[in-house]
C-alpha cells in the first residue's frame, strides 16, 4: 500500500472550516514481507499524539484494531504512554533497545503486526524516498537502523545501499 500525501482539505460546505490531516508518508511492503520490515513511514514531526492516529487509520482495517505500538525513545523522547485515535485508546510502549531506535512496531493483537522504519522528520526528501522504496522492498534483508545508517552515510553514492540489499536495479 501506498499513501500519497495529499493537502489537507479546506472549507466543508455548512460547517465552516475544517480540517483533515493530511496522508501520512507511508509505504508498506506488498503482500508478505519476508525481511525484517514491512515498509516504512515519514511522519512530519516528532509528536507521536499527533502523527500516529493518521498513520493508523490508514492500515487495512481487516488487520483488525490497533491496540498498541512500541517505539524507540530516541525517535520519540516525548510520547505519551497513550494516544486517542479514532474510536479507540493506542497504547504506547517505550523501548530504549537499539534495534528499535529508528522503528515502530504497530500491533493489532493476535490479527497483525507491521515493524516500519521510523524515517525522521527532517531527513531530505531524496533520502526519504529511498528508504521508504528500500524498506517497503519485499526481498529487504536490512534492520531499520542499518538502512538508516546506510542512506546517511551515503547521502550522494548508491554502491554502499545496494551491496547492502538498498533500493536499486533488481
Amino acid at each position: 500500500m501506498n499513501a500519497i500525501t495529499k493537502p489537507a482539505e479546506g472549507t466543508a460546505r455548512g460547517y465552516g472550516h475544517s480540517y483533515r490531516m493530511p496522508m501520512p508518508r507511508l509505504r508498506l511492503t506488498p503482500d508478505v514481507s519476508h525481511g525484517p520490515l514491512d515498509g516504512a513511514w515519514w511522519p512530519r514531526c516528532d509528536a507521536l499524539e499527533l502523527e500516529l492516529p493518521a498513520l493508523v487509520g490508514s492500515l487495512d482495517p481487516s488487520s483488525g484494531t490497533v491496540t498498541h505500538v512500541t517505539v524507540g525513545t530516541a525517535a520519540w523522547p516525548d510520547a505519551p504512554q497513550e494516544v486517542i485515535a479514532p474510536g479507540h485508546v493506542i497504547e504506547v510502549v517505550l523501548t530504549d533497545s537499539a534495534d528499535e531506535a529508528h522503528a515502530i512496531t504497530v500491533d493489532c493483537g493476535t490479527v497483525g503486526r507491521w515493524e516500519l522504519l521510523v524515517i525522521p522528520p527532517d531527513e531530505p526528501t531524496g533520502v526519504a524516498t529511498r528508504l521508504l522504496t528500500a524498506a517497503a522492498d519485499p526481498g529487504n534483508p536490512l534492520s531499520a537502523p542499518r538502512l538508516l545508517a546506510l542512506a546517511e552515510s551515503d547521502l550522494d553514492g548508491q554502491d554502499a545501499w545496494e551491496s547492502e540489499g538498498g533500493a536499486g536495479p533488481r
